[in-house]
């Protein structure tokens, strides 16, 4: 299973130079998002995460503190880590 780690701001900027890495690995079965390290997520981010964890096999992720403030702020919880949380 590929990994993909994210930065510790992954803001739009951070979300486009990932995206060819996502678009990669997500041909190849199922992969592993590590988002321990982020302190910061934007809505971009938000986004491509939803899209991979619905794209082919999903993805399993390991939020950071962060990252789940912000699904829960946002009322994606269940949408990013139901069944999913490392």
């Amino acid at each position: 299973m590929p990994t993909i780690t994210l930065p510790e701001r992954c803001d739009r900027a951070a979300t486009e130079a990932l995206l060819p890495e996502f678009q990669a690995a997500l041909g190849n079965g199922a992969l592993s998002i590590d988002a321990s390290g982020c302190r910061q997520i934007g809505q971009a981010m938000l986004q491509l995460l939803i899209s991979a964890r619905r794209t082919g096999e999903g993805a399993r992720i390991t939020p950071s503190p962060a990252l789940l403030e912000a699904a829960k702020i946002t009322g994606l919880e269940s949408v990013l880590f139901e069944g999913t949380i490392a």
